[in-house]
């Protein structure tokens, strides 16, 4: 594929030059007006007229609906080297999240979320201090199952903050039967739509007039899936040894304290970074287990041969649809 996009691509190229040099002396000040400043060109991604996220479908022939996701979908085409790690970052993550998603009955689509809430980075902390990859805030991740202490911080754990997105997922859809407000509410709260909803006698949560990242955020997560639903459609060229690879691990269920985190780790065969990496839940030096604490903690020690890639390596592709065939 990569072949012959290079074939395609170099002879057009070389036959622009070759034109523009072989232009009469004559012909110079119609050629500065028509002739474009770069060989590059940057073209507009076309809006459907409709598109489907959780099941529903959303029509994009509205001027504000139409415009909001072009805005987007561009947006994510053009920010190249954005949207290429968040393709490579999904390939070890996803397959984690997605299985959470399908048990709790939560559609498929609402990984892309949290692709939106932090560029599927685990350890992202944003400037109003929402944490983890579903950017849960301090004083409301307690209420969906959620530690968070000096040592311990759970929104930073992918499978117990995905567990925890779930259980606000549930809740919402009970308030709204609507997935777009429940998408909505989780960027501006549940009393902010809901009270929205009452005071601008407004059927559903598109129809709101809300704050601009309020009103962005639903279309990023459009915009998001459709670029990862065919990457190379929108330029993205990615092969498999360019993705992230998962990571194997083996569990350990603590049971007791352990005072220094840096001499477990090396106990383990690992490095205490390679430790916190895996466990971006683990915030102190130390574990101290009481009565206030869990009974219990599994701790995630990665084997020595997913710690590196190696040249030939197989790494499983969890979308086909990401990479492009040789």
């Amino acid at each position: 594929m990569i072949k012959k996009l290079l074939v395609f691509a170099l002879p057009l190229t070389l036959l622009c030059l070759i034109g523009l040099s072989l232009l009469s002396t004559d012909s110079k000040n119609e050629v500065s007006i028509k002739t474009p400043y770069v060989l590059a060109m940057t073209k507009s991604v076309d809006v459907p007229e409709s598109v489907e996220f959780a099941g529903e479908k959303i029509d994009l022939t509205r001027y504000d609906m139409h415009e909001r996701y072009d805005r987007e979908i561009n947006g994510f085409t053009y920010l190249h080297s954005t949207t290429l790690l968040l393709i490579k970052r999904a390939n070890r993550l996803f397959p984690i999240i997605e299985p959470i998603l399908k048990q709790n009955g939560i559609p498929e689509d609402f990984k892309y979320l949290c692709v939106i809430e932090s560029n599927l980075d685990p350890r992202a902390v944003s400037g109003a201090g929402a944490s983890g990859l579903w950017q849960f805030m301090k004083r409301t991740a307690p209420s969906y199952g959620l530690e968070v202490s000096s040592e311990v911080d759970e929104r930073f754990s992918v499978v117990k903050s995905t567990e925890a997105a779930c259980r606000y997922f549930k809740e919402a859809f009970a308030k709204y039967g609507s997935w777009s407000s429940v998408a909505l509410s989780y960027n501006a709260g549940q009393g902010r739509i809901s009270g929205e909803l009452d005071k601008q006698q407004a059927e559903g949560g598109l129809d709101l007039w809300l704050v601009e990242e309020t009103s962005r955020y639903y279309y990023r997560m459009l915009a998001i899936k459709q670029i990862f639903d065919n990457p190379t459609r929108f330029g993205f060229v990615l092969t498999a040894d360019q993705l992230y690879k998962p990571l194997k691990y083996k569990e350990i269920q603590v049971t007791s304290s352990i005072p220094d985190l840096a001499t477990f780790a090396k106990d383990q065969g690992i490095t205490y970074a390679q430790l916190k990496d895996c466990n971006i839940w683990l915030r102190d030096r130390k574990l101290t287990i009481s009565v206030k604490s869990q009974s219990s903690y599994t701790i995630l020690i990665p084997e020595q041969k997913s710690l590196y890639y190696k040249k030939g390596e197989n790494i499983k592709v969890h979308d086909k649809n990401w990479i492009i065939q040789d």
